[in-house]
């Protein structure tokens, strides 16, 4: 019998799909009637090579004069890309000097389309990947073989393939959203049977996600992320180099006080948020996690709705629907609770492999600059101790 307090999700109520996850349908590559703006973003490596891009800005009266009424979702979201990787282009040109302003012609336009899509004015996740890819053979998957980057910094190998391995690893999570759910709203009806296929989807398709990710350093350097990659990605709160925070210049409702945002960091993503809220994993209450629900203010705000709403599941007991049901037929029905341990276990590598690359790829590199610390994530926050606590207490959900 259906829970009377439980009502049944949908990935396509918050713009998800089985097929492409948190993706979008293909990101809008250029912008019309926008010359100045494309031309910045088709130019942004060489331009930032030469140390060019705060001259580049400086000369244009604007880069982008107004906001068509006509713009798609798309258009907005090619817009902040765009002015996303100019605005941390502009800032962190010269990582050890970085600026302390933004002229208007930047900040203005990037405000304003920072809050059309619900989104503070910093480069986050959703421009870096989610809105960041074209396939090069359009009747092809999205998969690492036909994938690349609309927009980069420096460009190069690297930084193509850190992103890129991230938007497959997204792609890849759309068949296990879509099991979860099948698996959150079958238990809601008691149908035994309907639970274990949506737990041995997502087990398949977070198998897929692990495999992924396990590619990350055939073609990303950790020497070469930290030193090319790394430095434009950094946001302007808890940094060293910018304690202070940055000032859009003649944005209104700033009115010249500096503001903090966080870098742009993976834990932006909403696909492991989403897998603790519907597995029921609890993690408790440290500086990482009051970090990650600050993080949510950085995702689409359709994405930001869903993991809530996975999160306001529950059975009645305070547990979340799918974990009371798994745990309460352990004895009756055993392949059940086998397949969420399943699922939670690689939940569980996806932490520890995410942990090693963070060791490698930034707490064992050599600070040359306060600008790109090794102690701290791009977001801004402490972040070995912490993630070793949330990969135990992933593992402990399942122990005996």
């Amino acid at each position: 019998m259906k829970s009377p307090i439980f009502q049944p999700l949908s990935l396509a109520d918050f713009e998800i799909s089985p097929e492409r996850g948190f993706l979008p349908l293909d990101p809008c590559e250029a912008l019309p009637d926008c010359p100045v703006l494309n031309h910045l973003s088709r130019e942004m490596p060489k331009l930032l090579s030469t140390r060019q891009v705060g001259r580049f800005i400086a000369e244009q009266s604007s880069l982008l004069p107004s906001v068509p009424s006509s713009w798609r979702e798309d258009q907005y979201r090619a817009a902040m890309r765009i002015l996303s990787f100019a605005g941390h282009a502009y800032v962190w040109e010269t990582p050890a000097k970085p600026t302390i302003k933004l002229p208007s012609q930047l900040a203005r336009p990037w405000y304003t389309i920072a809050e059309e899509l619900g989104r503070p004015p910093v480069l986050s996740y959703a421009s870096y990947a989610l809105d960041n890819w074209r396939r090069l053979d359009a009747t092809k998957p999205i998969q690492l073989d036909n994938i690349v980057l609309l927009q980069n910094f420096l460009s190069g190998l690297d930084e193509e393939w850190f992103v890129v391995v991230h938007i497959q690893i997204e792609r890849q999570a759309g068949p296990g959203l879509e099991g979860l759910l099948r698996a959150i709203n079958a238990a809601a009806e008691g149908r035994d049977d309907e639970v274990l296929l949506g737990l041995q989807a997502l087990a398949s398709s977070q198998t897929a996600m692990r495999d992924t990710l396990l590619r990350m350093k055939e073609r990303c350097d950790p020497y070469v992320y930290y030193t090319r990659v790394r430095p434009y990605i950094h946001g302007w709160k808890n940094s060293p180099s910018l304690p202070d925070g940055l000032v859009y210049d003649n944005v209104e409702a700033y009115a010249q006080q500096p503001q903090q945002f966080r870098g742009e960091t993976g834990a932006q993503s909403s696909i492991v948020p989403c897998l603790d809220a519907g597995l029921g994993i609890h993690h408790a209450p440290d500086p990482l996690t009051v970090y990650l629900q600050e993080m949510r203010e950085y995702m689409p705000p359709r994405h930001r709705a869903f993991l809530e709403a996975l999160e306001s599941q529950t059975d009645g007991q305070g547990r979340t629907v799918l974990c009371g049901y798994v745990h309460d037929r352990r004895q009756t029905y055993p392949e059940l609770w086998s397949a969420y341990c399943a699922c939670v276990s690689l939940l569980a590598q996806f932490r520890e492999i995410h942990i090693g690359y963070a060791d490698s790829y930034i707490n064992r590199q050599h600070q040359s600059s306060s600008s790109n610390p090794t102690a701290v994530g791009t977001g801004g926050t402490p972040f070995m101790t912490y993630l070793q606590k949330h990969l135990d207490e992933t593992k402990q959900t399942i122990a005996a």
